[in-house]
Formats: structure tokens, sequence, C-alpha cells
């Protein structure tokens, strides 16, 4: 009489027959009996089955981004120091006023920009860095001290306001380059020097023929009829010439800040929307802002150990309506929610991810390394800066 099978005895063959052990040494185990069935194993994932495929977010890019390697860009970023500020030297007679050009043509020149052949890099990053410092922990409406020159200058920028009332927009079929910018931009170039005269002494009124380059550069681009950083990095060169004059000093960066730059970011918001300038060198919804940057560190400075908002507060509606006009960082996310449509994070991802930073330091310090990376070293907008004696290509 036969004996029943043993879980180690044959294995089953799948349809109740059995078969050796050794022939199906490789093989599934019968659910039944515990022996090795006739079914082959299931192929190893490894082997056979691709892996899952790597994960792209909802607001991936039309055009796929490189993946993140050692030594890429985002890591350039990560561990790069962050700019300090530094005293802004002054020049003193003789003076040998120029008037700028453009140097920066390749990636060589933009790198021989950043050695220490020529130190005008750091020193104007420096003195961006100090322009943030001096309003850490400021609302706009704080008391400065106001200097004549600052009272001057915010007087010119508001009558430039002003004008923008008097030459309406044209019609026109396109989204971008209303052509009125054209006439408001040749005005600006009747008063450039005058706005300058009202403010600079005697010795210094030679300096136009360096300072006004730089100033009417810092509205856009009357030809395309766009306005971008590299723009608004000429108005902070003007600011810095300045600086280099003994015009304004070290004491005066608080109102700089917040008297003279808050009413210029409220000028060039009016020429954008009036005369729907286009964004220069966007990086679309990649980028930090179609037209700003330095707004955002000035503004996260500002927020610096706010014992309630936090950058995650952008998305608070409520705080928006009722803080914007006091920081400047959320009145540039409250203008973004004004002129973009969609949710937040499709439009404006980059913002988005700032706002998981636990804390306004971090968004200070890691905007100023990306301000470095992302507009003071592409030679796209680099190509467009200016260079004479205040600001010089070689050290002298």
């Amino acid at each position: 009489m036969d004996s029943p099978a043993s879980p180690k005895g044959d294995g089953c063959d799948g349809e109740g027959g059995h078969r050796s052990p050794r022939s199906c040494a490789n093989s599934a185990t019968c659910v039944k009996c515990g022996g090795p069935t006739a079914y082959p194993l299931p192929p190893r994932s490894t082997d056979f089955i691709s892996p899952p495929p790597t994960y792209r977010p909802i607001r991936a890019p039309a055009v796929p981004l490189p993946p993140r390697t050692h030594g890429s860009p985002q890591e350039a970023i990560l561990f790069a120091p962050v700019p300090q500020p530094l005293p802004t030297p002054t020049v003193s007679p003789p003076y040998q006023f120029t008037t700028p050009i453009k140097v920066i043509r390749s990636p060589d020149d933009l790198r021989r920009f950043h050695s220490p052949s020529c130190p005008s890099s750091s020193l104007f990053l420096g003195f961006v860095a100090s322009l943030s410092q001096a309003v850490l922990r400021r609302k706009l409406s704080d008391p400065c001290h106001v200097s004549t020159t600052v009272h001057s200058i915010v007087s010119s920028i508001e009558s430039l306001i002003l004008l923008v009332d008097q030459i309406p927009p044209l019609p026109q079929p396109g989204r971008y380059g209303n052509p009125a910018f054209r006439s408001w931009h040749e005005e600006l170039e009747s008063r450039a020097e005058l706005i300058m005269l009202e403010f600079l002494p005697e010795d210094l009124r030679p300096s136009t023929v360096e300072l006004v380059p730089y100033f009417l550069d810092s509205f856009g681009n009357a030809t395309r009829i766009d306005y971008g950083t590299g723009h608004e990095t000429n108005f902070a060169a003007w600011l810095y010439c300045l600086a280099r004059l003994g015009v304004i000093e070290e004491g005066d960066y608080p109102a700089v800040v917040t008297r003279v730059f808050a009413k210029y970011l409220e000028l060039m918001r009016k020429l954008q929307i009036v005369y729907s300038l286009e964004p220069a060198g966007s990086h679309g919804v990649w980028g930090l802002d179609d037209y700003h940057f330095l707004p955002f560190i000035f503004g996260a400075a500002q927020l610096v150990d706010h014992k309630y908002m936090k950058p995650k507060s952008i998305h608070n509606v409520d705080i928006l309506e009722n803080f914007s006009n006091e920081y400047m960082y959320l009145s540039c996310i409250q203008f973004i929610r004004k002129v973009k449509k969609g949710p937040f994070s499709e439009h404006s991802p980059l913002l988005d991810d700032i706002s998981g930073v636990p804390n306004w330091s971090k968004v200070n310090s890691g905007l100023l390394k990306m301000y470095k990376a992302e507009v003071l070293e592409k030679v796209p907008i680099m190509q467009h800066f200016l260079f004479g004696w205040l600001i010089p290509w070689e050290q002298q």
C-alpha cells in the first residue's frame, strides 16, 4: 500500500501529480502540500520588470530639467558661502569720470569679473548685503534717517510715477510691449541728468556722465519694451555709485531700502501693468519672479525673527492683505497672486518651495547666494552691465 505524499517528498506537478524534488529545486512552493510545483517562479523585479519611473512633480516643466548631479548649479548654490556686508570705498579727487561701457561678452569675461583681479564684483554684492542688513527686523513705516539726497531721489521717482498717468497706453493687439512706453522712456531721458543735478554737490556734477547710463537702464529697455533682473541690478548699481561718491552714506541705507527702493518698486509695478512690459530673461515658472529679485532679499531681511509670520505665512490671504504694505516680501507675493492665475504652487513653484524653509534668516541668506548665482553669474544678464570709473572692470 502506497504511503501518502509528504511535504518533504515529491512535489506536485500542478495537476495532481508529483515529480522529483531535484527537478524542482528552483520551483515555487505548492500551497497545498508545501512541496515544489511545476509552475515557474514569478520573475524578479530586478530582472524583467523595469524600476518605477523617476518621480516627477505635477508642476514638471514642459522641457525636462537636467538631473541634479554632483557639482550641479543647485549644489553650487547650496554650498556657496553667504555674501557678507562690506563697506563701500568712496572715491576722492582727482575724479576721472567716464562714460561706462559693456565689457562682459563671454563666460571667460564673467569669470574674470568674479576673480580677485576685479574687486567690483565682491564690493557690489557686499553693498547689496549691507542694504539687506540695514533693514533687518524693520517695517517700511518704521522711522529712519532721511537725508536731503534720499528725499530728492524719492521725489524724483514720484514724479516719474505721475508721468505714467500723462502718457496712457496705446491700443495694441499683442499681450506684451505697449509702444507708449517708448514715449515715457524718452521723457525719462530728458529728465535724467536734471534729476541727479538736484542732489549732487557742485564738485560731483561731472559724475552725471557716468551716473545717467545706469539710471536710464534701470527702468527697462525702450526698444524691446521689456524689464528684468538685469535692469533692477542697474538701479542697485546706480545706488552703489552714489555710495561710492559719498552722496549716500551707511546711515542712509535703511531709508535707501524702505523709501527709495520701495518707491522704485512701486514705479516698476505700474510700468509693468500699464505698458505690459515683457519679462526680460525670465525663467518662466522655474524662476523666482518674472521681473524682480532684490525685494525678496530685502523683504526676507525685514521678517527675520518675526514672532508670528513665518515663510509659510505667504499662503495666508489675510496676512498678505494686512501686512503687504509693511513688508516687501509679502508685497511681492500679493502682487504675483493678483497678476497670475491658478494655484500658487503651479505658477510660482520656487516661491512655494521656499515657503517650506523654517525661518526667514535662512530664506534671506539663501536668496543672497541665489542672487549671486542666478543674476551676477549669468552672461545673458551681465553682458548688459556697465563699467566705468566708479565700477571699474580692473582693480585700480
